[in-house]
């Protein structure tokens, strides 16, 4: 009997699911905060072609341009010029070893008891071809009013962080 083929579509999930677990884990464990920080660039990367996997455009340039972009730019210029830290490695004894372990498998099977025991409904459309046209009518049609609210919050959200990142004077 000849060795059976793999389908390459999952060949690609399977390598994509390695590539963000195997970094995932190295931003939780690694000493060194620049090496987690590049680990989150994988994470994040990953996580976006499999966004580009599942037809969701929109959302993968999002995950890009936001969480690639800028926030996680934002936490290695936050590590890099803190006036706090001397070098970039920071060494602290962890604590709570074990129930964190402990909560984290409890969590884990509770969502592999969902997964495994939920009717997954399958559609049987066509992906859209192009979802940032209808996220765009959904926003500026159906969702307007959301939109608007949660551009307002934003907006007091970085006139708060301008107020508090200001020197006091003394």
């Amino acid at each position: 009997m000849p060795f059976p083929i793999p389908d390459l579509g999952l060949l690609l999930f399977v390598g994509l699911c390695g590539l963000i677990i195997g970094s995932a884990f190295m931003v939780v464990t690694s000493p060194n905060l620049v090496h987690s920080a590049v680990s989150l660039l994988f994470t994040l990367f990953g996580i976006a072609a499999i966004y580009i996997y599942l037809y969701a455009d929109f959302i993968a340039a999002t995950q890009v341009v936001i969480y690639v972009g800028g926030i996680l730019v934002l936490i290695i210029f936050g590590v890099m010029l803190t006036n706090k830290i001397d070098n970039a490695t920071i060494t602290s004894k962890t604590h709570n070893q074990i129930p964190g372990i402990v909560f984290s498998a409890l969590l884990l099977m509770m969502q592999l008891y969902a997964i495994f025991n939920t009717n997954w409904l399958v559609n049987e459309n066509p992906p859209i071809d192009n979802t940032i046209m209808e996220i765009g009518k959904l926003l500026l049609g159906k969702y307007l009013l959301p939109f608007e609210v949660v551009s307002i919050l934003l907006l007091a959200a970085l006139i708060g962080a301008a107020m508090l990142s200001r020197k006091k004077a003394e």
